[in-house]
């Protein structure tokens, strides 16, 4: 596991003692039915991740920007502060 992708984790997991791996936080980021199963830690990902590391992450899981685009617009729909990669 890379260093991004642990600091990713770490983020995303442990305030809601959930234990996704990268390859489900990939999925829950760039898929907004699939963010539907992992609400919090998809949208601790747009918002509590810093915005470097978040776009190392999605480089590094071989991510299209537009899927994860999609799923930060979705959750920049439901919360009045800016996300960086509903943008």
């Amino acid at each position: 596991m890379t260093h991004v992708t642990s600091q990713v984790l770490g983020t995303v997991n442990a305030p809601y003692s959930a234990n996704l791996s990268a390859c489900q936080l990939a999925d829950v980021i760039s898929d907004v039915g699939a963010a539907q199963s992992a609400v919090g830690p998809a949208f601790s990902f747009f918002s509590e991740v810093p915005t470097d590391l978040q776009t190392a992450f999605v480089a590094e899981m071989g991510l299209t920007q537009d899927k994860v685009q999609g799923v930060a617009k979705h959750f920049q729909s439901l919360c009045p502060f800016p996300l960086a990669l509903a943008s």
